[in-house]
């Protein structure tokens, strides 16, 4: 074993303890919402909204519209990483695993705590998958490619996309409420502090040893300018 093999090592098993982590509470805190039935994110209205148009679990809509997302990446020439490519797929098989776990519930003695409590994990797993440095989401990546191409703001191109992807979702039947609501002023702050938090310092001491996809950081994607 080389010298410095066995810490590259233990780095790497973390990065990947992350992802996986990161993506499977995404995941959980996703369909969390949906039980919560108070209002989802932008993009889970959308796919929801299509969900109730063609019979598809809403975990399996998220999947193919991820999927079809990354190819909107090949124009903006943004290459996926690892944790892309793992996004596509997780999020939408534990978000139908977690629908099928908890039951749909009644009274908003439970629905508030749920959704308060979904919207909390979504910021950690947020903070743990990004830090991770894997490659942003289909989503994120969208963004920041479409930030490049055109030369707009992160936050312009962001609320441009998801305003239209709101409206969508809606008329198609997507469940807009006080959680979109909550979700859109809390995500960015539970984001950053969690970034903070699960920050992996040798990471953050040495950029080069990380394959950047994008030369716009997914954290701009996802955090308010």
């Amino acid at each position: 074993m080389t010298r410095g093999s066995g810490p590259r090592r233990g780095l790497l098993a973390r990065r990947l303890i992350q992802l996986y982590t990161g993506l499977t509470l995404y995941g959980v805190s996703m369909g969390l919402m949906v039980r919560a039935d108070l209002g989802l994110e932008p993009w889970s209205v959308l796919n929801q909204g299509i969900s109730r148009h063609t019979g598809l679990s809403i975990g399996t809509v998220t999947i193919v519209s991820g999927a079809l997302i990354l190819l909107l990446w090949i124009p903006l020439r943004q290459r996926p990483g690892l944790g892309t490519v793992s996004n596509v797929v997780i999020l939408g098989v534990v978000m139908d695993a977690t629908m099928a776990w908890v039951p749909e519930l009644s009274g908003y003695g439970a629905r508030i705590p749920l959704l308060a409590f979904a919207v909390l994990l979504n910021g950690a797993a947020t903070g743990l998958y990004i830090s991770a440095r894997f490659g942003p989401g289909p989503r994120d990546g969208l963004m920041t490619g479409l930030h490049q191409r055109t030369g707009r703001p992160v936050r312009l191109v962001r609320t441009c996309i998801e305003v239209t992807v709101l409206a969508v979702g809606f008329l198609l039947g997507g469940s807009v409420g006080a959680g979109t609501v909550v979700y859109a002023l809390a995500i960015g702050p539970l984001a950053q502090l969690f970034l903070r938090l699960f920050a992996i310092k040798e990471l953050a001491e040495a950029p080069s040893r990380v394959v950047a996809r994008t030369r716009t950081s997914p954290e701009r994607a996802i955090l308010p300018e």
